[in-house]
This record gives structure tokens, sequence and C-alpha cells, in this order.
């Protein structure tokens, strides 16, 4: 239970790392909050530190759900397969919310999709790689990369449950689960954006910030 716990808090720590910030003032001696939209994701960074930078920046916040994930399935604990993937999805999760709520800028962060892009494909490559294409085929028809996020992280859980119905609510029930919380993590964090949509405000794609 230990060795959990200790991972667990590893996972939030190193999501907790800000990325975009360290880049912005290292690179260009700015805090990236206080330009753009004032948001720590990829889209802010490439807004204002250039695209280069600012795609180094979603990688980084890729790796921060990729690698617990990863790292948590080869550990050396005695669990069984469900609970092992279970485990190892949850690592993911508290990098995530380690990446939304930072205990380094008083819980003020990202809205976490890079990280939860990472998360999925670590997790279930067949069902990250259908969220990656619904992300990428919303965005095209709308324009908003705000509503193709929350796409994404609405459409893995689904896919889990399209592809592997036989398994879905036994050997990834918890995943299953926990994907659809984080769905609405995302959701939540999008509110804003939610809500110049239906206004007709939000911008699109190389018109503004998300």
């Amino acid at each position: 239970m230990t060795t959990i716990v200790l991972v667990l808090v590893l996972s939030y720590l190193l999501g907790s790392l800000p990325t975009s910030i360290v880049a912005g003032r290292v690179l260009s001696g700015i805090d990236i909050r206080e330009h753009g939209s004032g948001t720590l994701g990829a889209t802010n960074a490439i807004r204002v530190l250039g695209k280069p930078v600012g795609l180094a920046v979603f990688c980084l916040d890729f790796l921060k759900g990729f690698g617990p994930v990863c790292a948590a399935k080869v550990l050396p604990m005695h669990l069984d397969e469900p609970t092992r993937l279970a485990f190892a999805f949850a690592c993911g999760v508290a990098a995530v919310i380690g990446h939304t709520f930072p205990v380094y800028l008083k819980f003020k962060g990202g809205k976490g999709v890079a990280a939860t892009a990472g998360v999925m494909l670590a997790t279930r490559w067949d069902a990250a790689l259908l969220s990656f294409a619904v992300f990428f085929a919303v965005r095209k028809v709308s324009g908003y990369v705000s509503l193709s996020s929350m796409a994404l992280a609405v459409t893995f859980p689904a896919a889990i449950v399209l592809f592997h119905w036989s398994e879905a609510f036994s050997l990834y029930r918890w995943i299953v689960m926990g994907s659809g919380l984080l769905a609405l993590l995302i959701i939540f964090r999008h509110r804003t954006n939610i809500l110049r949509i239906l206004q007709g405000n939000e911008p699109k794609v190389g018109q503004g910030s998300t």
C-alpha cells in the first residue's frame, strides 16, 4: 500500500510540473500566463512562444500522462492484471490532476488535454487512436480546438466499450469509469469555452485562444 500511495503522489507531482511556464521564463523571460489567452496549454504556448516551443510543451505534457502509466505497468508489484491496469491508469489520472491542479501554482493549472491524451495512448492504444481521429475530425469540421478536446475525452471510454465489449466491465471496468470521470473533468475545465461556443464568440483555429 505504501508503494502504491508513493507512486500516485509522484505521478501527481510529475503532472504538476509547469512546462509552459518554465519554457516561457527560460526561453523568453516571460510568464505565459500574462500573454495570449493566459492559459498554460500547448495552444497558447504555440501562439506566444512559437510553434517549435509550443509543440515541445505539448510533447512534455503528453509524456506527463504517458510516462506514469507505462512505469506503473512494469513496477515489480504483486497485482493481478485488472488491478495492475487500474493502478496504472490511476497513476495517469493523478498526473492529469497534477497538471490541472498543480501544487506548484496554487492549484491553478491547465486543462489537461495533452496529459489525458498520453494516458489514453499508454492505456489502450486502439481506443486512443480512435479518440485522436475524432479530435482531428471535429477540429476540421468545427474549427474549435476546445470542442475537439472534449470530443477526444468523451470518445475514449466509449471506444474501450466498443472495441473490448466482452472485457469492458471486467478487465477494463475501472478504466472505463475513470476515463469517464476524466472526460467530465475536461468538460468542466472547458465550461467557459462551451459558453462562448453557445454565444458564437469562441475563436476558431488560427483566430485566437481556447
